[in-house]
C-alpha cells in the first residue's frame, strides 16, 4: 500500500511539472503583456539603481576591478521578446551561473540519472566552495551547483582532451545564448592564479573516485568556463531556453530535451542560491542561479527568464541589486511557481 501511495504521489508531482513546462504560454491565465513587462523592467531598474549595499568579489582580483555601479535588468520571454534596461550589453564573467547549463549538457549526453548518481542533487546548506561539505556528506560532490559538483560536471562532459571538453561547453553555451561567447582572458588568468581551493576540491573528488577526468584538467576547464563573458541579455536568452522547455526562443532550435528541463530547474530551486536558497524560494519562488560575477538568472517555467546584473554582492556571494530586481518583478506579477496566494 505504501509503495502504491508513493507511486501515486510521484505521478502527481510529474503531472504538475508537465503542466508547468509543457502548457503553451497562451493557455496560462493572464500572462503579463509586453507593455507590462517593459514597464516592470524599468520600474525594477529605477527602484534599485541607487542601492549601494554589498561589494565586489575581491578574492578574484580581476572581479574587484569591475565598475561597482553597473546595473542591468533583462527579461526574455518564451516567445523571444526582449525587455531590457541599464547595463544589459556589458559583458561580465558568467562564473557560477554557468553551473546548471553544464549540468544540462551532461544530462543531454548521458541522461539525468548520470547526474544524480555520479554527482548528486542534494543541497548542502553551506557556502558554494565549502570544503567541510565534502567531508560531512558521504557523496562528496553532492550537487552540480556547488564548486565540487560543478568540477565533477565538467569532468563528465564527453571529450578526449581539455580543449575538446571546453569547446563542447562553449558551443553548448553559444546555442543556449544564440550568440558567439568568448572567454574574458584577464578574468581567466586572475582566477587560474587564485583557484587553489578549487584544486583542493578536485583532489578530494579524486580521492573518493567522484571525478571522471584528470582532476587538474577538470579544474582548469571549469575555471575557463567561469570566465566566459556574457551580457544580461544573452544570459536571459539562456534562461528563456529553459523556460521554453529546452528550445531557444530566439533561434527556434531545440537545444535541451524537454525531459531534462524539470531536473535542471529543480536543482536550481534547491541549490541555486547556496545557503540562501531557502529564503530565495520563500521570497521569489523561482528556480534561479547566481554567480559572483554579479549575474543572476531566474526562470519562470513556460513564460520567461529574468536576469539581474550588478557586481555588488552580499556576504553569501549573491548580487544585492539583482536579487531585489528579480524579487520585485516576481512579486509584481505573482510569478512564484508555488502560486501568488491571491
Amino acid at each position: 500500500m505504501k509503495t502504491e501511495m508513493t507511486m501515486v504521489a510521484r505521478s502527481i508531482v510529474l503531472m504538475a511539472w508537465l503542466l508547468v513546462v509543457a502548457v503553451p504560454v497562451e493557455a496560462r491565465e493572464n500572462p503579463p503583456s509586453a507593455a507590462e513587462l517593459k514597464a516592470a523592467v524599468q520600474e525594477a531598474y529605477d527602484k534599485f539603481k541607487d542601492v549601494t549595499d554589498g561589494a565586489n568579489a575581491n578574492y578574484i582580483p580581476e572581479l574587484d576591478k569591475v565598475p561597482s555601479d553597473l546595473f542591468g535588468v533583462a527579461i526574455v520571454t518564451a516567445r523571444g521578446e526582449v525587455f531590457a534596461v541599464g547595463d544589459v550589453d556589458y559583458s561580465f564573467s558568467i562564473q557560477s551561473v554557468s553551473k546548471p547549463f553544464t549540468a544540462a549538457l551532461v544530462m543531454q549526453q548521458q541522461g539525468a540519472e548520470a547526474v544524480a548518481q555520479k554527482i548528486g542533487v542534494e543541497p548542502t546548506g553551506l557556502v558554494f566552495n565549502s570544503i567541510m561539505a565534502t567531508q560531512l556528506i558521504p557523496q562528496v560532490s553532492v550537487n552540480p551547483l556547488v564548486n565540487s559538483g560543478a568540477i565533477a560536471s565538467v569532468s563528465m562532459v564527453k571529450a578526449d582532451s581539455a580543449s575538446q571538453r571546453f569547446d563542447a561547453i562553449l558551443d553548448w553555451f553559444n546555442r543556449l545564448a544564440a550568440a558567439q561567447l568568448t572567454v574574458i582572458e584577464d578574468v581567466y588568468q586572475s582566477e587560474a592564479a587564485t583557484n587553489q581551493r578549487n584544486r583542493a576540491h578536485a583532489y578530494i573528488l579524486a580521492a573518493s573516485e567522484r571525478i571522471y577526468s584528470d582532476p587538474m584538467e577538470a579544474t582548469d576547464v571549469y575555471t575557463r568556463q567561469c570566465s566566459i563573458g556574457v551580457t544580461a541579455k544573452q544570459l536571459a536568452v539562456m534562461g528563456a531556453t529553459l523556460a521554453n522547455g529546452g528550445t531557444n526562443p530566439v533561434t527556434g532550435q531545440r537545444v535541451l530535451d524537454a525531459q531534462y528541463v524539470p531536473k535542471v530547474l529543480s536543482v536550481m530551486l534547491t541549490a541555486g542560491f547556496y545557503n540562501e536558497s531557502g529564503i530565495w524560494s520563500y521570497t521569489a519562488g523561482l528556480p534561479a542561479k547566481t554567480g559572483v560575477g554579479g549575474g543572476i538568472v531566474a526562470v519562470v517555467p513556460g513564460r520567461m527568464a529574468i536576469v539581474g546584473f550588478s557586481p555588488r554582492l552580499n556576504e553569501a556571494g549573491n548580487s544585492v541589486r539583482a536579487m531585489k530586481a528579480i524579487q520585485y518583478i516576481s512579486e509584481k506579477f505573482g510569478l512564484s511557481i508555488f502560486g501568488d496566494g491571491r
